[in-house]
């Protein structure tokens, strides 16, 4: 699995990539952990490129959205692979957690700074 991320204003945007699975489940929450102390409105996990998740992936994903919720924060779940969403229907995780379309609807959901700020690096006045 691979892990990168970016703020914009008070919503750290991540994106792992890969199999979440027993074996990338460790490195997963290693990675969102320090995250989850840097995004004070929330925490977008941009799934474009994850192609599974087990339920030990997402026990992950619920540890972190308490956490999140103590602090007042919210995570939520952008660009769904089919067989991804599936699973997230199956175990009912999109009742669970926020799932958007896409990480500027996300955005959008969260901060009008965080969706200014993210426009901004995209060339796009917003819309």
């Amino acid at each position: 699995m691979e892990f990168s991320s970016r703020s914009f204003a008070d919503v750290v945007v991540a994106a792992p990539a890969g199999r979440i699975d027993h074996e990338a489940s460790g490195p997963f929450e290693q990675a969102l952990a320090p995250l989850l102390q840097r995004a004070p409105a929330g925490l977008i996990l941009d799934f474009a490129h994850v192609d599974y998740i087990s339920s030990v992936g997402l026990r992950v994903l619920m540890v972190a959205a308490k956490k999140m919720r103590a602090g007042k924060g919210r995570v939520a779940i952008t660009t769904l692979q089919p067989i991804v969403a599936e699973i997230f229907a199956i175990s009912r995780f999109d009742n669970v957690l926020d799932v958007f379309p896409s990480v500027r609807a996300a955005l959008a959901a969260f901060s009008a700074g965080a969706v200014t700020a993210f426009d901004a690096t995209q060339g796009n006045p917003g819309t």
